[in-house]
């Protein structure tokens, strides 16, 4: 019986348990509403600084106030009875001027921007003046007059702004319908009225992003490997940012081999693969980086036909740099790999070097062709440059793209091949679609999106019109593309009369557009993609909305391979390739078929396009695509501190989140306590005097057993 009442305790003290957890998270849910759509500022650290933004390690709380006008800044700065506050601002606050105020005051516990085109001041862009100054080509050992862009500043509306260390959350709104719940909840109990302070209860906003990482890179890393080192369960502080480049050429090349390939002479066309802003993820990088991408990959599709009838004396090396917004990651590692005789060609075997920097806002005017005037003091380098450019020149004929150079004394703009020209001597152009300082406005920040690039389309056009519509930039870019294919196939010893048939696909150059700038789950990325990526959805990298290009943590955060990596990966197998008769676990595993070559070509599963009843057929593409790493070698040779290689990190971090709720005020919160403390004191002597009494209150007569005999 007894064995029965515990039993039947045990139930009853789960049940109990189990209606407190779930009234508990009734309560919760009535008391706050959870924002799912924001985006946090996080935590960087290079060899000497941290910068970004965390809060508290248990969130930080504020009580709501918009900030519309400057007496809105003073009253949160100074005059407001209800501090800290927890900042919402429109676009058109969100500058240096308003931030650094808000940085110094201990009236602000955050910041939360929300994130849209009204007011949008004519130019923005959180980035330095000088991007990559410090590890670029020019310093005080190399060209010191260059060095610091004391001859030229290419990102003067640059405000630093993503290289300040703010003490306190800043998120960004991007949900239009929470957007309206805060300002309602604001205007409800927050609003002003006739400038007297609002009374209790009060809206207030929570964040939570703090960040494990502090001080530097140094200091992060020597934590993390102390860990690793001692702790049974080591928790990872930071960690560097990284990903892929990706790279192919027009004739193949052993993946097996390392080192220098004799008999092999190579023009490199280049360009970047990375963005950033300051708020994590949300680089759209239109113009800074998108540009680029579209114009070499439709350079590869107008080329790879003629270099395959007719290849000329010397292979072209396409390659796509990932991690080039933090100090040249992807290049620097590449041109390591090339030192150390650990990459399929080493230095000797370039021969020139062409990268596409900023050519997305040209609209008709000159497309420069910026060189290092420091190498070219070598009489060598300036023939060959200067050769380059003839041949850049001539490929124009024909073409409206009119070309121009810079003064011959003026540096190279901010470019992957600095960091080629540190390690060698060699002949190169940057195009570009400036003189001198940048025509992006909006450089390295979330405004270089679509419409910075001037992308848009005719009202009532579905997704798959636009998808093929051939904007004016899409022409634009075509015929720079069609410039630089002709350009490569001549500094490559190509034929002259073979130039009339390289021309670069508008269409394709369309479709690029829209997929990088407006919706990366179209049917053409679909199509490229293997079935299994397709088939996710939501969770996959097909997503919603255009792709974003901060580099990231390559496989902790993106898998194996960043999205924008593997969407320029399969693009190029698709541009490329051939299709084989390979099944599915053959194209997986092609060391298993005698008669592929792995060790000169990649294969790749592709979904392949819809057919007309919806269904896709999946085909397996071989080509000469591959990745390479892309981690700065600061981390490879364990210098953290290094001054010659990149050292950023990324913070980790556990919990991303932010919610608004009522808060009550001072004297009422206390009034609560004391009515709880003499609640539970009062229990507690009640049950004191039960529990003396117990034998009084609880005993029962006892009867007196009868007992037969």
């Amino acid at each position: 019986m007894e064995h029965l009442i515990s039993i039947n305790c045990v139930k009853l003290l789960i049940a109990t348990l189990f209606y407190t957890c779930v009234l508990s998270s009734s309560v919760e849910q009535k008391i706050y509403v959870e924002l799912n759509n924001t985006v946090p500022c996080v935590r960087l650290l290079n060899a000497t600084h941290q910068i970004g933004c965390q809060s508290s390690i248990s969130g930080d709380t504020g009580v709501l106030h918009v900030l519309e006008t400057e007496s809105d800044l003073d009253w949160i700065l100074s005059s407001g009875p209800h501090p800290p506050y927890m900042v919402i601002m429109e676009t058109a606050f969100f500058n240096r001027s308003v931030m650094m105020r808000m940085k110094n005051s201990p009236r602000v516990a955050g910041v939360a921007v929300i994130v849209s085109k009204t007011g949008l001041a004519d130019h923005f862009s959180p980035h330095t003046t000088c991007p990559n100054q410090n590890t670029g080509l020019y310093s005080e050992n190399n060209a010191p007059e260059l060095a610091n862009c004391n001859m030229t500043v290419w990102n003067p509306f640059g405000n630093g702004l993503s290289y300040e260390d703010f003490s306190f959350p800043v998120f960004a709104l991007k949900d239009e319908n929470q957007t309206q719940v805060i300002r309602k909840c604001y205007e409800d109990h927050n609003l002003r009225v006739n400038g007297s302070a609002p009374r209790y209860p009060l809206c207030a906003m929570q964040l939570f992003s703090h960040m494990h990482a502090v001080t530097d890179t140094v200091t992060c890393m020597r934590r993390t490997d102390l860990q690793n080192r001692f702790s049974i369960n080591p928790e990872v502080l930071c960690d560097p940012l990284s990903d892929f480049n990706v790279w192919t050429s027009t004739r193949p090349l052993n993946s097996s081999a390392k080192g220098h390939v004799a008999d092999e002479s190579v023009v490199i066309a280049a360009t970047r693969l990375d963005g950033r802003s300051f708020f994590w993820e949300q680089a759209p990088a239109a113009e800074g980086t998108v540009s680029g991408i579209v114009t070499l990959l439709a350079t590869i599709q107008a080329l790879y036909p003629v270099t395959r009838e007719a290849p000329p004396p010397r292979n072209i090396f396409f390659t796509f740099f990932q991690g080039e917004a933090f100090d040249y990651i992807g290049s620097s590692k590449m041109v390591y790999d090339m030192e150390k005789n650990d990459f399929v060609i080493d230095l000797n075997n370039v021969h020139s070097m062409l990268e596409i920097g900023q050519i997305g806002l040209r609209r008709g005017q000159s497309l420069w062709m910026h060189s290092d005037p420091v190498s070219r003091r070598n009489t060598s380098v300036d023939t060959e440059v200067l050769n380059l450019m003839k041949n850049v020149n001539s490929a124009a004929a024909g073409l409206s793209v009119k070309l121009d150079q810079p003064s011959f004394s003026q540096p190279l703009p901010p470019s992957s091949f600095q960091r080629f020209l540190r390690a060698k001597q060699i002949p190169g152009l940057v195009l570009a679609d400036h003189n001198t300082s940048f025509n992006n406005r909006y450089y390295e920040s979330m405004y270089d999106d679509a419409e910075n690039m001037n992308v848009t389309y005719p009202p009532n056009l579905s997704p798959d019109e636009q998808l093929v519509y051939e904007t004016e930039e899409a022409k634009s870019l075509a015929e720079v593309a069609t410039l630089v294919a002709r350009s490569l196939y001549m500094q490559a010893g190509g034929e002259n009369s073979r130039l009339s048939n390289i021309t670069a696909d508008p269409k394709i150059v369309a479709q690029l557009l829209y997929g990088f700038l407006v919706q990366k789950n179209n049917s053409w990325f679909r199509s490229l993609l293997p079935p299994e990526v397709t088939k996710k959805g939501d969770n996959s990298i097909l997503s919603s909305g255009p792709p974003q290009f901060y580099i990231g943590l390559g496989p902790r955060i993106h898998g194996p391979v960043h999205s924008v990596t593997r969407f320029v990966q399969y693009i190029l197998a698709n541009l490329t390739g051939s299709v084989t008769n390979l099944t599915e676990s053959q194209c997986q595993n092609p060391s298993e078929v005698n008669t592929e070559n792995k060790d000169f070509f990649s294969y790749f599963w592709v979904s392949g396009p819809a057919s007309v009843n919806g269904t896709e057929e999946p085909f397996c593409v071989q080509a000469s695509v591959r990745l390479s790493k892309a981690v700065s070698p600061a981390f490879e040779l364990l210098q953290y501190g290094s001054r010659d290689y990149s050292t950023w990190t990324e913070s980790r971090w556990k919990s991303i989140r932010a919610r608004i709720f009522l808060v009550a005020s001072r004297e009422l919160e206390m009034l609560t306590l004391g009515v709880g403390v003499a609640v539970l004191l009062l229990s507690l002597l009640v049950t004191y005097f039960i529990s003396s009494k117990a034998e009084l209150l609880f005993s029962s007569a006892r009867e007196t057993p009868t007992t037969t005999y």
